[in-house]
């Protein structure tokens, strides 16, 4: 049976900072506007966290019974190294979305935004099917598409409208870098798998695109994000705080376009979760103070 630590491992805490930063941003944009609220900002906060969580484990078990997590390299695979049974990994992915929809409901019960019970459960029903399901999605190359949109747009902008009551575009502005510096995430993780997801049958982007192609996304998708926060310079100057985290970003992109492989590629999922982290607090505290 694995220990706390190994389940802690298994909730790959790296990956976090894609559901702190839209929440910091949306709240930023609600700022922005004079119409932060705290109560919903923190509710938000649970359900992006512990859908994050949800995702995680359920990707473990997943791709644990299909058998393309048994020769990976990174993180802890609780089903994949035989940790954990399968079923326990599943039922910690059930109570953690679980959990998220019942802070979900909370949320829509103080904001009165009640259009977004089906938003959230499009949002559980996307994490499940990413690597769940008879066709999943992420096996077939669409992963990225998944992280833009929920992890981007649908985080900062959901996060926006239960504290304002509407969807400005800033919130859509803002949610661009966000789901960008996440895609960042997954890409450098599905780099590092290229070999192994060939040989599994996991067809990711990274995998269609090769090895070579996937490394200049990477830094494109990087770049693309900070050049968006620029262009926010119309809304406040302060935007430009989340250029903070280019420092963070030096490392990754070394890394990356380097011709890293393998475990030298492990510290770069760490370094770009830090750059969403940092970008993303520095992009909503800039909107706050604008």
């Amino acid at each position: 049976m694995a220990t706390a630590a190994e389940w802690v491992a298994g909730a790959r805490p790296r990956t976090l900072p894609a559901a702190v930063a839209p929440v910091v941003v949306g709240s930023g944009v609600a700022a922005y506007l004079q119409s932060f609220q705290l109560l919903p900002a923190i509710l938000a906060l649970l359900v992006a966290v512990s859908f994050q969580v949800g995702v995680n484990y359920h990707n473990d078990f997943s791709d644990g019974v299909k058998g393309t997590d048994t020769q990976r390299v990174g993180p802890v695979r609780l089903v994949g190294q035989r940790l954990a049974p399968a079923s326990a990994v599943r039922t910690a992915a059930i109570a953690a979305f679980a959990a998220g929809a019942v802070a979900g409901l909370a949320l829509t019960a103080v904001s009165g935004v009640w259009w977004l019970i089906p938003v959230g459960m499009a949002s559980v029903a996307a994490g499940w099917l990413y690597t769940g399901g008879p066709r999943p999605y992420g096996y077939a190359g669409w992963g990225e598409v998944f992280v833009f949109v929920f992890f981007g747009l649908v985080a900062v902008m959901g996060t926006a409208v239960t504290q304002i009551g509407w969807i400005p575009l800033l919130a859509l502005v803002a949610s661009l870098p966000v789901g960008l510096w996440a895609c960042a995430i997954l890409i450098a993780n599905n780099l590092r798998d290229i070999p192994t997801d060939t040989v599994s049958g996991k067809y990711t982007l990274a995998v269609r695109l090769g090895d070579r192609r996937t490394r200049v996304l990477f830094v494109a998708v990087l770049v693309t994000a900070f050049a968006v926060v620029v262009a926010m310079m119309g809304y406040t100057p302060w935007v430009l705080l989340a250029l903070v985290a280019v420092v963070p970003a030096a490392a990754p992109v070394r890394a990356v376009a380097g011709g890293a492989t393998g475990p030298d590629l492990v510290p770069v999922l760490a370094g770009t979760g830090i750059v969403l982290l940092v970008g993303g607090l520095g992009l909503g505290v800039g909107l706050a103070l604008g």
